[in-house]
């Protein structure tokens, strides 16, 4: 007799199902389902969510090869997140030579240390994590004081930035230009630019900022509370002078 397509069931499971059905029971259907079943079940995606699946496909690929030795797929790794980590390096430097410099620096530890990623994390995280590092070792060996002390001595104004009534609301996201914001951000001073960047734009704690900057949590966050208030007054400021023109 032919042998049939369907898996047996175990006697304990054709037992169990027996019963139910004698006892006029729903059956409980664990049997995987079917890929076409799955995939009619599923809406459609768009070409956008197929592009970025192949990219990630990709980027696992070119990682595990990398790890292996493969320079090829290394310098793939390298087109596909350059531009990322250079306007990371870019948004905390605020120079765009220094920029350059330091997005080169950052692979070059890459391709030193690319072996050690182990996973725990995403490889994008992880190397923006590594850039950062890169860029404030940097920092360090020019001397730069990363947070200005006599600027976190300064009392904090009492609670959140005041609604400026007549004006613009510019806390609205959608209000805010774009390459406004980027001017705004690149003019702060270093120490502010530095934990605006690193807490509202790459998402990290005040507690590990505190570590990464050696300063203590109260300071990052009276800073990043100075930051936010320079820039809206930067962005009024751009505002009311695109209005004359």
């Amino acid at each position: 007799m032919a042998n049939s397509r369907y898996p047996k069931q175990s006697p304990d499971k054709s037992q169990r199902l027996a019963a139910q059905q004698d006892a006029g029971e729903p059956l409980a259907v664990a049997e995987p389902v079917a890929d076409e079943a799955v995939s009619a079940a599923l809406p459609a995606q768009g070409p956008a969510f197929q592009g970025t699946l192949r990219e990630a496909n990709g980027e696992a690929d070119a990682l595990t090869r990398a790890q292996a030795g493969d320079h090829l797929a290394f310098s793939q790794l390298y087109a596909l997140h350059k531009r990322r980590i250079y306007s990371l390096c870019l948004r905390m430097v605020g120079n765009a030579a220094e920029a350059e410099d330091l997005t080169q620096e950052a692979f070059l530890q890459l391709h030193r240390k690319i072996a050690t990623f182990r996973g725990d994390s995403a490889f994008s995280t992880w190397l923006h994590r590594l850039a950062i590092n890169v860029v404030l070792m940097q920092l360090r060996k020019k001397g730069l004081t990363l947070v200005s002390m006599d600027e976190a001595m300064e009392p904090a104004p009492e609670g959140g930035p005041g609604r400026s009534f007549g004006t613009a609301d510019l806390a609205l996201t959608g209000s805010i230009d774009r390459l406004a914001l980027e001017r705004a951000v690149a003019d702060l001073p270093a120490g502010y630019r530095l934990i605006f960047v690193l807490h509202d734009i790459e998402g990290y704690e005040h507690n590990e900022i505190a570590s990464m900057l050696e300063c203590s949590i109260g300071n990052s966050k009276s800073q990043l509370h100075k930051a936010r208030l320079k820039l809206r007054e930067a962005l009024r400021t751009q505002t009311r002078q695109e209005a004359r023109r």
